[in-house]
């Protein structure tokens, strides 16, 4: 059987492309506003939600849609080496490309429609919702459970900048607390699990902006930051 959707809502994030978005939710403090479309932004349909501190969000993967899916896939908490079975992975290229995070719901905006702003999300600029669902605790948190493969959260790496980067933060109208976002996505290593050169330098795009580091002993180093159209 087939079915079809509605895109809700939309996703406005600082992740402006899939490289740099943290692997879980929670993981980095980022702000994203979900922006929900007509009919659904009437007000009525968000009575209530602000007595809930977390909601789960239904998205899609709509960058890998063209992409298809594959039975095995590489978990980067393996290595990128081992295989495990699709339905036993988060792996973005599924046979229905939905997405399911548990982000933060920091507050709920009413006027002139209905906006969320989210916390701790792991979703890409422009990402369509499908559906919102408040997280009830005594029922969906269950401490004894079993992780498998994930069996904690990912180690993390220093973060240092650079003088350059760091003269560049300072002349910058960036965002409140785009530093500390930049410590916190780089400290979860964005760099797929197969590359490990220390002499490559890598870009994550925030907002904006592109940001420049390297990796190496450990450490990563935030090298320059440019707007994203110097690139």
């Amino acid at each position: 059987m087939n079915y079809s959707f509605e895109t809700i809502g939309v996703i406005r994030s600082p992740y402006r492309e899939k490289f740099g978005i943290p692997r879980q939710p929670s993981l980095v403090d980022a702000r994203v506003t979900l922006e929900l479309l007509p009919p659904y932004n009437q007000p009525d349909c968000v009575r209530g939600l602000e007595a809930f501190s977390h909601v789960w969000i239904h998205f899609v993967f709509h960058q890998t849609l063209a992409r298809g899916w594959q039975p095995l896939v590489r978990p980067p908490r393996l290595g990128g080496n081992a295989k495990v079975g699709v339905f036993a992975s988060r792996a973005t290229h599924r046979p229905n490309p939905l997405g399911l995070s548990l982000v933060e719901l920091v507050s709920v905006n009413t006027d002139g429609g209905a906006t969320l702003e989210l916390a701790g999300a792991d979703l890409m600029d422009g990402t369509p919702v499908l559906d919102i669902k408040p997280y009830i605790p005594f029922v969906e948190a269950r401490p004894d459970a079993r992780g498998g493969f994930v069996d904690g959260p990912p180690s993390r790496l220093a973060v240092e900048w650079s003088e350059r980067a760091g003269r560049q933060l300072a002349s910058l109208a960036a965002p409140a607390g785009f530093a500390e976002l930049v410590d916190q996505v780089l400290a979860q290593d964005p760099r797929p699990a197969y590359q490990d050169d220390p002499e490559r330098v890598y870009g994550v795009s925030l907002y904006c902006y592109n940001v420049r580091f390297g990796i190496a002993d450990g450490t990563a180093r935030v090298l320059e930051i440019l707007y994203a159209d110097q690139n």
